[in-house]
């Protein structure tokens, strides 16, 4: 038995794989500056976990694994270099992570959490066992991660920091690549380079699912190597696997059909395919889980029925409740094409509703970088709040999200700084039949849980 000490363990990137360990029977410990669910988790299963970084949390570890945002100086990276204990990124780790499995890697700018989850419920529901790691909790599975005994790894493929790069994967799938991470990634095209260095990497006769609707997910198919397998999905008529006859049913889902054609024949149609959580964004995701399942070599009809039961991961059109007649619902989006499509989803659900839309910016670079997408974003919402930018990683800057409300043309949108501030507002105006959706992947789902709190206090 190994102990692996965890930098960070708290995060959506290193608390999934401190889980795996665990229950591979490894010693686990590690140190947050703040006890987040996902560590009371670990803590609850048997982790050691401190609240603080302190130079002595690093004795007895045989490895330590740090975040992408633990820097070179942190005390901890520095004490166990110091003891001569090796300190690794997720990056450095993920090959012995996934080792003696076949690997199904979801990586691209968005939708790679539920598409992730997608597969792994439905493999789950096959009884195939799979380990997993997943950037949100798998409601169904009410669970991020799991060491599971069966032949495959269903992993989300992070870009940021090139974490992506440590893996092998047999196959591959990749929502989309639209710029992202400013702050890792300057420009489009040294991010666009990213995921064609993560296409390099698939295993001899490998497998690449792309979304044919998006072009740079469209430019990767053109550029992969001749002895991968290349596999479109999406909405184009020469599409492998193609989405076709999306409706939507208010208060509900979406629906679409599935085609699987070979040489421009269709093959097979799976007809009437339901999901509960609702947009064209998902029908997408829900061809690329079918996808990698069908190239897996399971059967479509089962999978399909398991996904009329995927219930969405936690902050992805997350419904926390309704009270008062009011729905609160959280949703991660931190990108402007996330946005819209989040906003179109809950338009589509709730047609005829009051749409408040809630937005924490998140980063400085990320914000100033795609200003004036963001800005665009919320036609489908009725009301707009933005709060000031959760810096993350950054360290402050002089630069206000005040700048991107006053370059929007919305008719009511505007600024409301401290979170607080928000909940007061939206607690006094908000009335029964309103949708609420906070659209934050920093801390403002805080202001979903002070809302929720006073409409039942008020009920």
């Amino acid at each position: 038995m190994s102990h692996y000490h965890f930098i960070g363990i708290g995060g959506t990137g290193l608390s999934p794989i401190a889980r795996i360990l665990m229950e591979r029977g490894q010693q686990v410990s590690g140190s947050d500056l703040l006890l987040s669910p996902m560590a009371q988790e670990l803590l609850e299963l048997g982790a050691e976990v401190k609240i603080g970084h302190q130079a002595e949390n690093v004795q007895g570890a045989d490895i330590v694994i740090r975040s992408s945002a633990v820097p070179d100086s942190n005390v901890e990276v520095v004490a166990a270099r110091q003891a001569g204990i090796p300190v690794l990124k997720r990056v450095d780790f993920l090959q012995e992570l996934t080792a003696g499995q076949k690997v199904i890697a979801v990586a691209g700018t968005h939708g790679k959490t539920t598409t992730t989850a997608m597969i792994t419920w439905c493999l789950n529901a096959l009884e195939a066992d799979p380990s997993y790691v997943v950037g949100g909790m798998v409601k169904n599975l009410h669970k991020n991660a799991h060491a599971g005994q069966g032949e495959y790894f269903v992993i989300e493929a992070d870009e940021y920091d090139g974490m992506f790069l440590g893996l092998r994967p047999d196959i591959l799938v990749v929502t989309n690549i639209e710029h992202d991470h400013p702050d890792c990634y300057p420009t489009p095209q040294a991010y666009y380079q990213a995921f064609r260095k993560l296409s390099d990497l698939i295993v001899p006769q490998g497998k690449l699912i792309a979304c044919s609707s998006h072009p740079g997910s469209q430019r990767l198919i053109q550029a992969v190597r001749q002895s991968i397998t290349t596999l479109p999905y999406g909405m184009d008529v020469d599409d492998i696997y193609r989405v076709t006859d999306v409706h939507h049913n208010p208060g509900y889902g979406v629906v679409f059909n599935l085609d699987i054609q070979k040489e421009n024949q269709v093959v097979s149609t799976y007809t009437d395919i339901q999901l509960s959580i609702p947009g064209n964004h998902n029908a997408l995701n829900a061809a690329a889980a079918l996808a990698a399942l069908h190239e897996a070599g399971f059967p479509l009809e089962p999978a399909i029925r398991a996904l009329r039961e995927f219930s969405g991961t936690g902050r992805r059109f997350d419904i926390l409740g309704v009270e008062r007649g009011i729905t609160v619902i959280d949703d991660y989006a931190h990108h402007p094409t996330e946005i819209r499509s989040t906003l179109s989803a809950a338009r589509c659900r709730y047609p005829h509703n009051q749409i408040w839309a809630v937005w924490q910016p998140h980063t400085y670079s990320r914000t100033r970088e795609l200003m004036h997408e963001f800005k665009d974003a919320f036609d489908d919402c009725d009301h707009v709040i933005v709060t000031e930018i959760y810096a993350s990683r950054e360290k402050p800057q002089n630069f206000s999200s005040r700048t991107v409300v006053n370059m929007m043309q919305h008719p009511d949108a505007r600024q409301i700084a401290e979170l607080k501030d928000v909940s007061a507002y939206l607690c006094e105006h908000l009335r029964s039949g309103d949708v609420l959706l906070v659209l934050s992947a920093g801390d403002a789902d805080q202001i979903s849980r002070d809302v929720l709190t006073f409409l039942k206090g008020k009920a």
